[in-house]
């Protein structure tokens, strides 16, 4: 296991932004920034051991700086959508930024992917972590509570990418922290991942509105296009007349997990029959927003300066449900004074 440090560049502050490089025993390689905790490629042998960067992102701070899609970004205070750019908390209401049409989108105009975090390496016999940390200050993007911030990548002998989220606030506060990676398993610039097949353990979904809130329902998938319980080509039924399909574009919708939410327990597969790649993705949150970059567009500085387009990379996001922070119905993402939160997504890499 070993660890490469490099200088990514300089922020249009002049601040300078490192790019650290973990690497395993079977040449999987990962690349973080500190300038957003975003992860930056994940390098992966197919079955046959030729590498692909299976991750999209920039080849530059530049890009991560503009960053419009949120390729590889930590996200937070509040990842996934508010509605109405407000909260309450305690009996008084918060105005929050707005930052999709009358809403709030991971946290606001400017997201936990845009600040230099402080860094420290950890090394243990089987895997090797880096730790991203800072303090978000009392009413920052209008939430409540100084908030102790810190995400730990880990990369492990056996090809697990492990996130965990510590957090502690000083007020009653909300929160909902993910990772915002755009999976591509034949290579990130390969086009497509309509081919790729997948599989979610979930039997019900969250139902939005036109602007993508959810109604505060919950709704089974079985005999819907929204059914990935076993295996299925993403593309089978994406084009499919079904409303909550037609205002997505595509699949962006939230699912509700079938797990006991005490655990980290396995809650999707991704597999690339090429290459024969698989990814696994491991939770122990309630939910995961699954996106299938239906708003991806060309961005500049792009890594191999390639052409992105829609629906060329899906996202898993775990999470807490969109909007639960106004939703009764929907598991609590109120965090308490001085309480912990602590949660962890795992993306665990193989072959067939």
């Amino acid at each position: 296991m070993k660890i490469n440090q490099t200088l990514f560049g300089k922020t249009k502050n002049g601040e300078e932004a490192y790019l650290y490089t973990l690497t395993n025993q079977n040449g999987m390689e990962v690349s973080f920034t500190n300038y957003g905790a975003c992860i930056v490629s994940i390098i992966v042998p197919d079955a046959k051991g030729e590498k692909a960067d299976v991750a999209l992102g920039f080849k530059n701070i530049e890009g991560y700086e503009e960053n419009e899609p949120g390729f590889g970004a930590f996200i937070g205070r509040y990842a996934n959508r508010i509605s109405d750019g407000k909260i309450e908390i305690n009996g008084k209401v918060y105005e929050l930024e707005k930052n999709d049409g009358e809403n709030t989108l991971h946290g606001g105009v400017k997201g936990y992917n845009n600040f230099l975090y402080e860094t420290e390496v950890f090394r243990d016999e089987d895997m090797i972590s880096i730790e991203f940390s800072r303090l978000s200050p009392h009413m920052e993007q209008g939430f409540p509570g100084n908030l102790d911030i810190t995400v730990t990548y880990s990369l492990t002998q056996t090809n697990e990418l492990m996130i965990e989220y510590h957090a502690v606030s000083d007020k009653d506060t909300v929160i909902n922290l993910t990772n915002h990676c755009y999976f591509n398993l034949a290579g990130h610039n390969s086009g497509t991942i309509l081919d790729h097949n997948l599989m979610i353990k979930a039997n019900k979904f969250t139902p939005t509105r036109e602007d993508l809130i959810p109604t505060g329902e919950i709704w089974d998938v079985e005999g819907t296009p929204m059914d990935f319980r076993t295996l299925k080509r993403i593309g089978q039924d994406i084009n499919a007349d079904y409303e909550p399909l037609r205002i997505a574009d595509g699949y962006d919708h939230n699912y509700v997990l079938d797990i006991n939410g005490t655990d980290v327990e396995k809650v999707a597969e991704l597999v690339e029959e090429n290459s024969q790649r698989v990814m696994e993705v491991f939770t122990d949150l309630p939910g995961m927003q699954l996106y299938t970059a239906n708003m991806l567009t060309p961005v500049k500085n792009s890594k191999d300066d390639a052409i992105y387009k829609k629906q060329d990379a899906i996202c898993f996001e775990t999470q807490f449900f969109p909007n639960s922070c106004n939703t009764s119905n929907f598991s609590s993402s109120l965090l308490k004074a001085g309480q912990p939160f602590e949660s962890v997504t795992i993306y665990k890499f193989s072959t067939k």
